[in-house]
């Protein structure tokens, strides 16, 4: 015969119940809250940027999911693919290996031991059905998307699939469908006349897609208020680089700029060493010109001309 339960494991075991309540919160609130002198964590998955620099001061450790990222930039259409083509290209490929198909099942029980019959064949399960490949949606960019190019980046451009509203309202429309329908690998949407508050409704629906949400706009907006939890900026630097400033993220401010190196491969094989090593003129500050040295005028005309006396009224 077995005991009765006593009061006292019940107790006990309510009390693990809420221990275990207790650190699933704590969880939770690290995820959500962070101090403001430290990185913060992010609460989805993060993807890697591709850059080592750039991942380090990302709160997760790269482009957050379920939230905007907005992109500040005054270059149209260019430097945007020379900072998200290495993110975008894991991001399709590990797509694709998902959408493989399921595995081959293995012979059954091996191959045949010695001495040994197997007594019935087993059943096989089953295969999964293929996962269909993601598209990256790109949604009212500037310009013409330059297959060739892309596809040298290792973007497929059978994966790409271009969106071209023609009103700020059909942007917006298209935006906000494509991520309740959290269907595409990746969302580049280019919005340069968005409001704050339609920048808002964005980052709420942004919550359920489980992919990044990439926002580019002019670089004039960055003094704007925005929703988005993080926000850059980028622009050319020396030597074929991106200068990147992280505006707002998940922790302290950040200062200083980051400079990453992001020359084309195939750039890269074209190139001479001097137009590689070729840097933008710098900015020097002219010398002041020298004060002028009052002389004095001898000319009738160059005097200025006296009031007349009293006597000649």
């Amino acid at each position: 015969m077995f005991a009765p339960a006593t009061p006292l494991s019940a107790a006990s075991a309510d009390a693990a119940a809420a221990a275990a309540n207790s650190a699933r919160l704590d969880a939770l609130l690290r995820a959500q809250v962070w101090r403001a002198s430290s990185l913060g964590t992010s609460h989805s998955a993060c993807v890697g940027s591709g850059f080592a620099t750039l991942d380090a001061e990302l709160p997760g450790g790269g482009w957050p999911t379920q939230s905007l990222s907005e992109i500040l930039s005054d270059s149209v259409a260019t430097l945007e693919w020379r900072l998200l083509a290495p993110a975008l290209r894991l991001l399709l490929a590990g797509d694709t290996r998902d959408a493989g198909g399921a595995r081959q099942q293995a012979p059954l029980n091996g191959a045949r031991k010695a001495g040994r019959r197997p007594a019935r064949a087993m059943a096989t399960r089953p295969e999964r059905p293929a996962r269909p490949e993601r598209p990256l949606l790109l949604i009212n960019p500037p310009l013409t998307p330059h297959l060739p190019g892309l596809q040298r980046a290792g973007l497929p451009p059978q994966r790409l699939i271009w969106i071209a509203p023609e009103t700020p309202a059909q942007q917006l429309w298209a935006l906000e469908q494509a991520i309740k329908a959290n269907a595409s690998a990746a969302i580049l949407a280019w919005l340069p006349r968005a409001a704050p508050e339609q920048i808002r409704r964005l980052q709420s629906c942004a919550q359920v897609m489980d992919a990044p949400i990439f926002l580019f706009r002019p670089l004039a907006l960055q003094t704007q208020s925005s929703a988005a939890p993080l926000r850059l900026c980028v622009s050319t630097g020396p030597g074929w680089t991106l200068q990147v400033q992280i505006l707002k993220r998940r922790g302290p401010v950040h200062e200083g700029i980051l400079s990453l190196p992001a020359l084309p491969p195939d750039l890269a094989q074209v190139l001479t060493p001097r137009m590689l090593n070729l840097a933008l003129p710098r900015v020097t500050t002219p010398a002041p010109l020298p004060t002028p040295v009052a002389v004095e005028a001898r000319h009738a005309l160059a005097r200025p001309a006296t009031q007349p006396s009293a006597s000649h009224r």
